[in-house]
């Protein structure tokens, strides 16, 4: 019986033993974190405002890490395809993505099959940019203003025209929202890229278009779109005049999109602090700033709890919208 009892005494405190070497071997690890290589994985093609919004964080925070953040750009179905790898991939640090309003904020609401759940499946670390995008008009169209445009599309309900990435994606989703708060009528043609729907926007074969101020602001500049309405929390430095969708009156159109790095769900805690005051950091670089700003951005660090809170109120907003405009993808 004392020989049993040793035995047994003997294996459990082997397992205790076992168990603390392992848990000092993680805890060593994420002290020494990253000894590697981080992927970040951008879910839209290279050129965009979220690739170069994400080859920033890959270029500032990589020099304050120590290490290597290597960008993959993995797109399809507006970005979930790049998201889903993101959430499928191993806790640990070495996989991270560049989420922004579409993939955490549309895409939930009008994608039923989404392959990734946005909150179950991801540890926030930061918020890094906000993007307005602008809503405008080519120049035959016969409104200076939003209120006159409004005033047009009312008495000519299904008129004018507005084109968009394509159905179910933000764009489309934006001005559903703008169309249902204006209580007006507009025809929706959906394109395959918001490359095309601006160059469509910019011919005139289309009377409208909303995209990331970016995109649409050397068009304006040159006079060939005429910019209304800014979504985003302020007016943009680059169109002093052009008011908010707020100051118009349509709070409930949100603040403009926004670009943000997520990690896989389960990712220590210590890991997603050491990358969030790494970005940080690097945000707070003056040729960083200068970069964003060029791209039409504003830095909008966060923690990862205000993060969170940042994709609920997206997931919220666009719901409303899906189920109001019946927008359902499969």
């Amino acid at each position: 019986m004392v020989r049993a009892i040793s035995a047994r005494r003997r294996f459990l405190l082997s397992c205790v033993a076992g168990a603390a070497l392992l848990h000092a071997g993680g805890a060593a690890a994420q002290a020494n974190y990253p000894t590697r290589p981080i992927r970040l994985i951008v879910p839209f093609a290279a050129g965009g405002s979220t690739d170069l919004s994400a080859r920033l964080v890959a270029e500032f925070a990589g020099r304050e890490l120590g290490q290597s953040i290597v960008v993959e750009n993995k797109g399809g179905a507006g970005g979930s395809l790049g998201m889903g790898e993101v959430a499928r991939a191993t806790p640990d640090g070495y996989t991270i993505g560049m989420a922004t309003v579409s993939t955490h904020g549309s895409n939930p609401a009008v994608y039923p099959k989404l392959s990734y759940d946005p909150i179950k499946d991801f540890a926030p670390i930061t918020n890094v940019a906000a993007i307005p995008s602008v809503f405008a008009v080519h120049p035959s169209v016969p409104a200076k203003t939003m209120q006159e445009f409004i005033a047009l599309a009312k008495a000519n309900p299904g008129k004018y025209s507005f084109a968009s990435p394509g159905a179910g994606s933000l764009g489309h989703a934006n001005i559903e929202n703008f169309m249902m708060l204006a209580k007006i009528d507009l025809l929706h043609v959906p394109y395959k890229g918001a490359g095309l729907a601006l160059n469509d926007a910019v011919a005139g074969q289309v009377n409208a278009i909303t995209d990331n101020l970016s995109s649409t602001l050397p068009h304006v500049k040159g006079g060939r779109l005429r910019a209304l309405a800014v979504l985003g929390a302020t007016r943009s430095p680059q169109l002093p005049d052009v008011p908010t969708y707020a100051e118009l009156g349509f709070k409930d159109m949100g603040e403009g999109g926004w670009f943000g790095i997520v990690a896989p769900a389960g990712t220590p805690a210590p890991i997603v602090a050491k990358l969030n005051q790494a970005i940080h950091q690097a945000m707070k670089n003056p040729e960083f700033k200068r970069k964003m700003e060029e791209s039409g951005g504003t830095l909008v660090p966060t923690t990862p709890e205000e993060f969170k809170a940042q994709i609920q109120q997206a997931m919220a907003r666009y719901a409303r919208v899906a189920k109001a405009a019946n927008i359902q993808l499969n």
